[in-house]
Parts: C-alpha cells; sequence; structure tokens
C-alpha cells in the first residue's frame, strides 16, 4: 500500500485544479483491507486533492467479505456507495464460475449493507454464461429487483487468458453461448429492470432515477481521471496512461524513483473514436454539433455519412441534434459503432 500512497502523491497534479467528485476502490477486492488502511487512502485523498463535500466513495466488495461490524465501520468512515460482486443469485452457476461465496451470501450482503446505512447499493450480474438457463437466469434477475438496490450492472461473460474457464474454451470442454440465448437474457434483463423502474442509462447499467454511477458517467462523458496502482489507467483529456500490471515491478520501480507507466498521445482520430464508443452507449448520445466544431471536415463527413445508413432506421433516433440509439440499436450497438469508427 505504501507504494501506492507514494504514487497518490507523485501524480497530485495530474488532473489540474479539478473538483474530485468521485473515488472508486476497485480491481481486485479492496473490501480485504483494514479499515484503517482504507481510512489513510481517505486522508491521503484529501489532503492531495480538491475533494467536493458530496463527493460518492464507492468500494467494491465481494460478497463473503462483508459482516455487519465491517459495513457498520466502512458506511461511518465515510464510504457512501458500496458495488457488490454478487454476480450470480444460483447456487450452480457461482460454482460454475468458481466464485468464494455462495447464493446465500449473495442475498445477505445486501441486506446487511441495508441494516449498515448504505443507501446507494450496486450489484452485479453476468449473463452468457454456459449452462445458465433461462429459468435461473431469470431468477437472478428477479431477485436483484426483489433487493430493491439502487443500480444493478450487467455484463456478458468474457474469457480472460489465464482463467480456467479461458482454457477450458482453448480445449474445446465448454463452448460459448450463442448469440440468440445471450439475447434471450439481455432483453429480459432489460425488460424487468425498466418495468422495476431502472433507467438503463448504459447499454450495461441501470440504475433508479438519480442514483447513476458517477464514476462511470464521468469516463462516458470523457471527464479526466486518475487511476493508482498496478493496471490502473488514467486519462486527462489529451492523452492516456496505464501502470505496469506486475504488482512487484511496480513497487520497486515507484521506491526506486522509475518511471512505472506508459503513455499514449491521442490524435484527432483516437479522441474522435474514443466520443463515438463512450457516447455512442449512453442515454446521453452524440452531439452531433461537437461532432462538427470539435473535429476537422473529413471526420464531420465520415461521421455524416455513417449517419445517413441509418437514419429511418428503428436502431437509431436523433432529435435536438443529440444522436441516440433505440433499445432495439442498443442490441447490435457494437455493430454500429463499428461503422461510425474511423480507421
Amino acid at each position: 500500500m505504501e507504494a501506492e500512497f507514494k504514487e497518490l502523491s507523485l501524480r497530485r497534479n495530474y488532473l489540474g485544479d479539478e473538483i474530485v467528485d468521485t473515488i472508486y476502490l476497485g480491481g481486485g477486492t479492496p473490501s480485504l483491507l483494514r479499515l484503517e488502511y482504507l481510512k489513510k487512502i481517505q486522508e491521503s485523498v484529501h489532503s492531495l486533492f480538491k475533494v467536493s463535500n458530496e463527493a460518492e466513495w464507492t468500494i467494491e466488495a465481494n460478497p463473503d467479505d462483508l459482516e455487519q461490524k465491517y459495513l457498520y465501520d466502512l458506511q461511518k468512515s465515510g464510504f457512501n456507495r458500496l458495488s457488490i460482486g454478487t454476480q450470480s443469485f444460483d447456487e450452480e452457476i457461482l460454482k460454475y464460475l468458481n466464485r468464494r461465496h455462495n447464493a446465500q451470501q449473495s442475498v445477505r450482503s445486501v441486506l446487511l449493507a441495508r441494516e449498515a446505512g448504505f443507501q446507494n447499493i450496486s450489484a452485479d450480474l453476468i449473463y452468457g454464461i454456459p449452462g445458465l438457463s433461462k429459468e435461473a437466469w431469470e431468477r437472478s434477475v428477479d431477485t436483484v429487483v426483489d433487493l430493491d438496490v439502487e443500480h444493478v450492472s450487467a455484463y456478458h461473460l468474457t474469457y480472460h487468458e489465464g482463467t480456467v474457464l479461458y482454457q477450458r474454451l482453448q480445449d474445446g470442454k465448454l463452448s460459448e453461448v450463442p448469440d440468440e440465448v445471450s439475447l434471450e437474457q439481455y432483453e429480459y434483463l432489460v425488460s424487468a429492470l425498466k418495468n422495476a423502474g431502472y433507467e438503463h442509462y448504459e447499454v450495461s447499467n441501470f440504475a433508479k432515477p438519480g442514483y447513476y454511477s458517477r464514476h462511470n458517467s464521468a469516463y462516458w462523458k470523457e471527464k479526466k481521471y486518475l487511476g493508482i496502482g498496478p493496471s490502473a489507467h488514467s486519462y486527462d483529456g489529451l492523452s492516456r496512461q496505464w501502470n505496469i500490471r506486475s504488482n512487484p515491478q511496480y513497487v520497486q520501480l515507484i521506491n526506486e524513483n522509475q518511471k512505472f507507466f506508459d503513455i499514449e498521445e491521442l490524435s484527432e482520430v483516437d479522441r474522435y473514436n474514443d466520443y463515438i464508443i463512450t457516447s455512442l452507449r449512453t442515454i446521453w448520445g452524440i452531439d452531433i454539433r461537437k461532432i462538427e466544431t470539435e473535429w476537422n471536415s473529413e471526420l464531420g463527413r465520415h461521421f455524416h455519412k455513417s449517419l445517413a445508413k441509418y437514419r429511418g432506421t428503428d436502431l437509431v433516433f436523433v432529435e435536438n441534434d443529440i444522436f441516440r440509439l433505440t433499445e432495439k440499436g442498443i442490441f447490435v450497438s457494437d455493430r454500429i459503432m463499428e461503422d461510425f469508427f474511423y480507421a
């Protein structure tokens, strides 16, 4: 942890004079950290940056890490948003995913968090899992609705290199779920959450009114952000930076005052493509006037040529110079984005 504290100090000027409105402790299992370290992180952030009095302090947690006293202490220390890695409420699926927690712990963690005073809880779900039946998926979605959390993030299963599932896929011991099955699961998710009063504000994210994730929203709205620790990413509007992945090497380079990150200066095309992928995924959509004023005429022509392809379809709509996807368009958002990218 001392290396992370040193990095915080080294990067204190990265955000300029901007007021910090969201702090997110994620990546790995920050809920395993002792409260004294979490308090030290809070103190360091407050001492080095201008932090809003109404800032959103989020911490990620595994269900089996959350006991009542720890949750009370978290809430009292200033963390006001909890993101719980429930992933599923089906026992067999959790075992299949090799998760430490069980379905009962998933439910219990949300209930304990509510008892501890958390009024902003996010739960996550995974779909597109081999062996996940229609009934099991619908039960998980219905359970998260019944738990009445403020925010839901739902992602399709991805096979990361180095994981057991990835190796089984490579060995032919499992097959990816057909697209039509994943789509059916996603459609049920969207419908059930919409009927329960959630707003579908980004392709994979749903929230009750007033509970959009400020942290994720800042990313989608192209605001600057600073990431601390191994593998963390940062963005200052003109470049992207990412820290070295190896924990031991990260600590060594920090302690030796050597460069611990790589940097990519963004070209005009890079920034255009980033704007497409971050904005089109959201309810805020793409500001056509921004396309016409912030990028060169060639990129503007490319954008309007791509837009003409979709005008009049039931996949997109334009209102007050804002270009958005319809619910049907969201289902094929990757394909649409590819048409707008400038190679």
